[in-house]
């Protein structure tokens, strides 16, 4: 199935625009003069030989296995690189990917949206007079919405779906019997911008939320869209009232999260893990399947498959008990 996107792109740019309009040194391969067209701008694993994408100081995998051929890159990163890829050196590489995001993408205008075909609500179990269901928007069978519900354009609902009072759901791609609570909002932007005095530069998020099925949310959560890829919920994953899940988090499936977990941007979580009330996720970490983190736990780092986890930082749960046992006398 081709799902929708929720953005425009401005694109083409050449690679000299880009330079310009981030104010980068242009070093061309061997192949391609400043003229050379660029489409898309993207995460660096979702690149092709058309697309410009950006890479981090820290970044340790191998790029050319991922074919990248155009880069932006700050000034202090003493990689090397072979001749095949078009180098961008920027002095601000947060600011660089926050005006270049905005340089290609822009979200659809009013014009677009009202051009779009009305839902067809012939199959819905029940939808509320004071819900509002977009232009766009595809709807499965057996839909239940209730009063001050919003969807926004092209978002895609599958089969046997609950949603709640007050709930928000733009940007996003919900499978079949998901369940999602009241005063939700789900596929808005996330909490990405870059530092720039005196005005902070946004980066435009062009991804999508993809709820997959039997999915279940509880109320007041919130769970932002992907920047460079989508935020993905995993299949029969239940999560608490009051959970945060930011920008590319990718959740794996029969996930289980107790009120008020909070899982910052970007961060990987695997199969059958289990989190008690108000744990916090940095972002970027990898958790591996069949992880236990004990409430108010914090984890900063990578965490391996089976691990049972306690603490601020989070440390084995036995050892951490110990530990206290061992303060306490």
């Amino acid at each position: 199935m081709n799902y929708p996107v929720f953005h425009r792109n401005l694109g083409p740019f050449t690679l000299r625009q880009i330079a310009d309009h981030v104010n980068a040194d242009l070093e061309c391969n061997k192949f391609q003069d400043e003229n050379f067209l660029i489409q898309n701008f993207s995460g660096i694993e979702f690149t092709n030989s058309h697309d410009i994408s950006f890479l981090n100081d820290n970044y340790d995998s191998d790029i050319e296995d991922i074919g990248v051929m155009n880069l932006i890159i700050s000034k202090k990163n003493k990689r090397k690189f072979t001749d095949n890829i078009n180098i961008l050196k920027v002095d601000n590489l947060h600011l660089a990917v926050a005006k270049a995001s905005n340089f290609f993408y822009k979200s659809h205008d009013s014009n677009f949206i009202n051009s779009l075909n009305p839902p067809n609500f012939e199959n819905c179990k029940y939808v509320d007079e004071k819900a509002i269901i977009s232009n766009g928007v595809k709807i499965g069978k057996n839909l239940s919405i209730s009063s001050g519900a919003y969807i926004g354009h092209n978002c895609v609902i599958g089969k046997n779906v609950t949603i709640e009072n007050n709930t928000v759901i733009t940007n996003s791609i919900i499978g079949d019997n998901v369940s999602i609570g009241r005063n939700c909002s789900i596929g808005q932007s996330g909490f990405g911008f870059a530092v720039n005095n005196p005005i902070n530069e946004t980066i435009f998020h062009k991804c999508r939320v993809v709820l997959q099925n039997n999915v279940k949310i509880g109320s007041n959560c919130c769970i932002d869209r992907g920047s460079f890829r989508d935020t993905v919920i995993g299949e029969n994953t239940y999560m608490d009232n009051m959970c945060h899940i930011a920008h590319n988090v990718v959740i794996g499936n029969n996930c289980v999260f107790a009120a008020c977990l909070g899982i910052a941007g970007s961060a990987n979580i695997g199969n059958f893990v289990f989190t008690g009330g108000q744990v916090g996720i940095n972002g970027h970490v990898k958790v591996g399947d069949r992880v236990k983190i004990a409430a108010q736990s914090g984890v900063f780092n990578d965490v391996e498959s089976d691990a049972n986890l306690m603490g601020s930082p989070a440390i084995n749960r036995f050892k951490y008990l110990k530990n206290f046992k061992k303060n306490d006398v």
